[in-house]
């Protein structure tokens, strides 16, 4: 089911905004930050995706003009991406694209009781999902040879 709602979903983004699934999440959170502002740490931790790859990708909306990028004023070694106006036009057009797929394809089926009920539960796995640390934060596995032994 994810697989083909998010199919039908970076489809209508493409066509619409020329935007992959990850840009648009980045503007769709941009435009409802304060100021249209946020750091880039902030926003890879919002749209789980490696800072790496956010780097990538706001390299490439800011070359549309779609977001700038600065340092940021609260902390000299981050940066802070701000959407721009063209930015939010291409999120004018391709919101009620957006909207409509995600109502026929997945909320038609369904009555108000079952999308609260799937509300809940998607609410509950969210949260136990962003309860465990993802592997790039987790500890890394010293390797058997430089352990220290174990005592017997």
């Amino acid at each position: 089911m994810s697989s083909l709602l998010r199919h039908s979903v970076e489809q209508q983004l493409q066509e619409a905004g020329g935007l992959s699934y990850v840009q648009f999440q980045l503007l769709a959170t941009l435009g409802d930050s304060p100021g249209g502002s946020a750091r880039m740490t902030d926003l890879a931790d919002g749209v789980v995706y490696s800072r790496s790859g956010l780097t990538y990708q706001a390299q490439l909306l800011e070359k549309r003009g779609l977001a700038t990028r600065a340092p940021s004023v609260e902390d000299e070694r981050g940066t802070t991406v701000t959407i721009t106006a063209e930015g939010r036009s291409v999120l004018d057009d391709v919101f009620p694209g957006h909207v409509a797929v995600l109502g026929d394809l997945l909320f038609t089926p369904l009555d108000g009781s079952d999308v609260a009920q799937l509300a809940d539960v998607l609410g509950r796995v969210r949260d136990h999902m962003r309860s465990v640390p993802p592997r790039s934060a987790a500890p890394r596995r010293r390797s058997r040879a430089t352990a220290p032994p174990r005592d017997a």
